[in-house]
């Protein structure tokens, strides 16, 4: 008979065998593998883009309360993508917007996870 834990044991275990299979196709794969990046996505990987990326995550996580799930997720994809280096701002916001909408509706109206809803009221 199988345990509440069986699910989150072989998500676990299924997370490994492909992390494991991602390393290996890097390493064998070498430089003539590697893709051309988009013009959208910008390419710095620096200090300053570390430090931007955890000032905002410690940012969503203070105002989680008082936005609400929805408006915190969203506001902290937005951020997220222009670090990480989407500038084009309708491809950020329709990416945040659908991911945000998505999550909302799967945690809290299939999974009946409450969320603090914040001065929305969603």
């Amino acid at each position: 008979m199988a345990g509440t834990g069986m699910f989150p044991l072989f998500l676990g275990i299924l997370l490994m065998i492909l992390s494991g299979a991602f390393i290996l196709k890097i390493l064998f794969q070498g430089k003539e593998g590697q893709v051309k990046k988009e013009a959208s996505v910008e390419s710095s990987e620096s200090p300053i883009q570390l430090i931007l990326f955890l000032g905002t995550m410690v940012l969503a996580t203070a105002f989680f309360n008082r936005l609400g799930y929805p408006l915190t997720s969203f506001l902290l994809l937005v951020a997220l993508l222009r670090i990480l280096g989407i500038k084009r701002w309708g491809q950020n916001i329709l990416i945040s917007l659908v991911t945000a909408a998505g999550s909302y509706f799967l945690f809290v109206k299939w999974l009946d996870i409450p969320m603090p809803k914040g001065w929305i009221g969603i």
